[in-house]
């Protein structure tokens, strides 16, 4: 495994004994999170909003809602690459305005179809395609950005504090939207989400980011093989990702399609569901909370064994329980999952150098959002053909299956925690002990 090297552009560490709560005094970082939490805030309407709208249009069937959904995921994973090696060429913050623009713009149109009566379904996929394609862009521009606005030493920190926000505005997203859909429809829950790009992308133009220029001379496909090369010399990054991508696909196949379908059958419509998902938020605003103040000396394995709780409310829907009950496994797997995904963001952020990481986070979000569209696609017919309850089962067993898999590879059970010294470079000691 290769050392990692200190980012020579990385803002200078704090004083250790500076309180976490200190960051939110920062202008950058609290610009950040201000745009991140109002933007989630707008997902948790379109959430569960863009479900139901699909499901209140004529002819609506399992396999219609499996395809808008597959439409909007599969973008994100044929332009994810992409959206890496241009975050690393150009301003980061600037992309990430760029991308919201181009999300507003697509649910603005999606609101506009829904509220007009007249949603053609190819209308539809093409604009859940053009949201996909912002979020691609988004989504490895946010993860090469944080280590850039906040110190070395206060990533962790950082990223729970972020956790924080936007889990929160997530559950008061998913909370609104339910009754948003049943009293207003599902068209002004999507508005709700246009608007919230809109500002977010007036919070982002703000950040000023210095201190980070790369004369390019190689070329896009250079830089892909430079990512790969860091990618896939690291076994527990190439591990997770695999590890993430069954476990993505089997948790957007339930929240996508399989969970509504069963809200809309048994459970009494978008109101219940929401309060289902809502309690999933509620937990990831504890474990975020929590993950704050925590120190684990694995965390890739501690993320690693984060995931087998989100088994647990899946097979619950599976076994026809209480929904209450499921609600109560939502959150508790809310938490454990906030938790590890957190550590893990810490870890990459810490062991990648700066100049490749946005390029080796989109390699990790294409690996972990591999198999997303198939799983939203295949829902909504597995669950015809197979029942919506042997589905379910599927997806939780397969969720269960992936975790344990992962924890076969030794860098996983042994990366240590890579806390970085007052110069900003990881300890040695963690680099030796991810050797197998």
């Amino acid at each position: 495994m290769p050392v990692p090297t200190p980012r020579p552009d990385a803002r200078p560490s704090a004083q250790p004994t500076a309180r976490p709560a200190a960051l939110w005094n920062d202008r950058q970082f609290l610009l950040l999170a201000s745009a991140r939490t109002v933007s989630v805030l707008g997902n948790g309407f379109a959430r569960v909003a863009l479900g139901f709208a699909v499901l209140a249009l004529p002819g609506a069937t399992p396999g219609r809602l499996s395809l808008v959904l597959a439409c909007q995921a599969l973008p994100q994973l044929v332009f994810v690459l992409l959206g890496g090696v241009i975050a690393d060429r150009l301003p980061r913050a600037r992309l990430m305005v760029v991308a919201d623009v181009v999300g507003a713009a697509a649910y603005a149109g999606l609101a506009a179809l829904v509220l007009s009566g007249h949603a053609p379904l190819v209308a539809m996929c093409v604009l859940a395609v053009v949201a996909g394609t912002a979020t691609a862009l988004f989504s490895p521009a946010m993860d090469g950005l944080v280590p850039l606005v906040v110190p070395a030493d206060r990533l962790q920190q950082a990223n729970g504090l972020l956790r924080v926000g936007t889990s929160t505005s997530l559950l008061l997203g998913l909370s609104l939207s339910g009754v948003a859909v049943a009293w207003l429809g599902a068209g002004w829950a999507l508005a709700v989400n246009a608007t919230s790009f809109v500002v977010s992308a007036g919070l982002t133009a703000r950040l000023r980011v210095s201190g980070r220029r790369r004369a390019k001379t190689t070329s896009g496909w250079d830089d892909l093989k430079e990512g790969w090369r860091e990618f896939a010399s690291r076994q527990w990054l190439w591990v997770v990702v695999a590890h993430s991508a069954v476990v993505v696909a089997g948790l957007n196949a339930t929240v996508g399609v399989l969970g509504p379908l069963l809200a809309e059958e048994h459970l009494g419509g978008a109101r219940a569901w929401s309060l289902i998902v809502a309690a999933q938020a509620l937990g990831t605003v504890a474990g975020a909370g929590l993950v704050v103040r925590v120190r684990v000396k694995r965390p890739v394995l501690v993320a690693v064994l984060a995931t087998f709780p989100a088994a647990v409310p899946i097979a619950l829907l599976a076994a026809s329980a209480p929904p209450w009950a499921t609600a109560v496994a939502m959150c508790c797997s809310g938490v454990t999952t906030t938790v590890g995904a957190v550590l893990w963001s810490t870890t990459l952020q810490r062991e990648i150098p700066e100049e490749a990481l946005s390029r080796v986070s989109s390699y990790g979000w294409f690996g972990a959002l591999g198999f997303a569209p198939l799983g939203l696609l295949v829902a909504g017919p597995v669950a015809d053909a197979a029942g919506l309850r042997e589905a379910l089962a599927g997806c939780a067993a397969l969720v269960a299956l992936a975790a344990a898999a992962a924890l076969l590879s030794p860098q996983v059970r042994r990366l240590a925690s890579a806390e970085p010294s007052a110069s900003g470079r990881p300890a040695e000691r963690a680099v030796r002990a991810a050797r197998p």
